[in-house]
């Protein structure tokens, strides 16, 4: 009797894994999908072309290099605009930016215009491109610029949570030939994520599809051995 009750209680758990690995695979699907920093994009390039002005090419490079942007004020939401606003050195992104993502630093060009939010409520990317980095006449000029050919952009909480920070860098570079990946593939780092890299950002399901599997494999061997003793 209690060897087929736990039998039972070890099927109902593996049903409860193999229901969170399918959760897990759909959730990192979505997540994929939906990338707020590749929405943030879609939005700057809409309100471009309703302005006459031409859509800008999202360059993962960039949109890396903008992420570790993000991640130099090491969660201090406090340093981001206002009298005491700061911002990363020039400097940081061939010594710092660059290596970390995997971006050759002779492939870098000039940084031509920067948008930078942060707050501690989370929006979705419309929201934080028209309510948090379009501020003023100062910021439609940047958005407007005839300079830019190219634009990264990123977003990322801290530690997986508030404060929440929105960067977007612009370029004048060549879309096909700058802010380049060592070996030309992209360069996953955690946590946040960027646009045009398919990049499925931070906080993911905690449930991944390989853990759970490996518990499922796991449970089906400590089942099998209480229905078949030796």
């Amino acid at each position: 009797m209690a060897k087929t009750f736990t039998v039972w209680s070890l099927l109902f758990i593996l049903s409860f894994l193999h229901a969170a690995s399918m959760g897990a695979t759909a959730d990192t699907q979505i997540k994929v999908a939906n990338n707020p920093a590749d929405k943030l994009v879609a939005a700057l390039n809409e309100n471009r072309t309703a302005h006459k002005d031409s859509s800008l090419t999202d360059n993962p490079g960039l949109a890396c290099l903008a992420l570790q942007y993000i991640k130099a004020y090491q969660g201090d939401c406090g340093a981001v605009g206002g009298p005491d606003a700061k911002k990363p050195t020039e400097s940081q992104f061939a010594e710092v930016f660059a290596p970390t993502c995997g971006v050759q630093a002779s492939t870098l060009a000039p940084i031509t215009g920067r948008f930078l939010g942060c707050q501690t409520k989370y929006v979705h990317a419309p929201e934080a491109f028209s309510e948090i980095l379009i501020r003023n006449q100062k910021s439609l000029d940047i958005l407007y610029s005839k300079n830019h050919t190219q634009v990264g952009a990123a977003v990322t909480g801290t530690d997986g949570g508030s404060p929440y920070f929105w960067c977007v860098l612009f370029s004048n570079g060549k879309p096909n030939s700058t802010f380049a990946f060592e070996g030309g593939v992209a360069k996953t780092t955690k946590p946040g994520c960027y646009s045009g890299a398919n990049d499925d950002c931070s906080g993911a399901h905690d449930w991944s599809p390989v853990s759970v599997m490996w518990l499922f494999a796991v449970s089906v061997s400590i089942a099998m051995g209480f229905a078949f003793p030796l």
